[in-house]
C-alpha cells in the first residue's frame, strides 16, 4: 500500500512540475522552465513504476482491506 500511496504522490507531483515547465500551469518561478518540464516527466515516470510494482507485489490481494 505504501508503493501505490507514494507513487500517485510522485505521479501527481510529476504532472504539475511537467505542466509548470511547459508553461501551462502558471504563477510559480518553475513556469516555463524546462527543466522542470524533465524532473516532472521523470517523477511521473517513477511514479507509474511505483504504482505498477505496488499492485504487483507477490501475495498482494486486492479484495482485503
Amino acid at each position: 500500500m505504501a508503493l501505490i500511496t507514494v507513487g500517485v504522490i510522485a505521479l501527481i507531483l510529476g504532472g504539475v512540475w511537467a505542466g509548470q515547465g511547459l508553461n501551462l500551469i502558471p504563477g510559480s518561478f518553475m513556469t516555463g522552465n524546462r527543466m522542470w518540464l524533465s524532473i516532472g516527466l521523470i517523477l511521473a515516470i517513477v511514479g507509474i513504476i511505483l504504482i505498477v510494482l505496488g499492485l504487483r507485489r507477490p501475495g498482494h490481494d486486492r479484495t482485503s482491506r
